[in-house]
């Protein structure tokens, strides 16, 4: 992947996933302890919808983490270069994930066929 084609889809991810914790923002809110406005089965729903949105906000703020990092590669230049080994990363690994830091050697081994 060219490194000017990188930035503009890190940046419309990175977009992206702020719209998804903001409209998101009302489930992660506390659920009321208040048994007499909410029952306890809905209130047992509604921790479950909690649950689910803070772990789906983990795991947005670590892709941020993730893009912010492959934008200071850029940035720097390293961009495209395993930040483990030093190798390039792979062409198609790029391409599907633009800020993938790390070779699929080092990123965990070889991938079978078939498996």
């Amino acid at each position: 992947m060219e490194k000017d084609e990188a930035r503009p889809r890190l940046l419309v991810r990175l977009a992206q996933l702020e719209e998804e914790a903001r409209i998101g923002e009302s489930d992660r809110a506390p659920v009321p302890l208040d048994q007499d406005k909410v029952g306890r089965l809905s209130r047992i729903d509604a921790m479950q919808v909690q649950a689910m949105a803070l772990a789906a906000q983990r795991r947005r703020q670590a892709e941020k983490d993730r893009i912010a990092a492959a934008l200071r590669r850029l940035d720097m230049d390293e961009f495209g270069a395993c930040t483990a080994c030093g190798e390039d990363i792979a062409e198609g690994r790029l391409h599907n994930d633009p800020s993938v830091a790390l070779c699929i050697g080092c990123a965990g081994g070889k991938v079978e066929a078939g498996g």
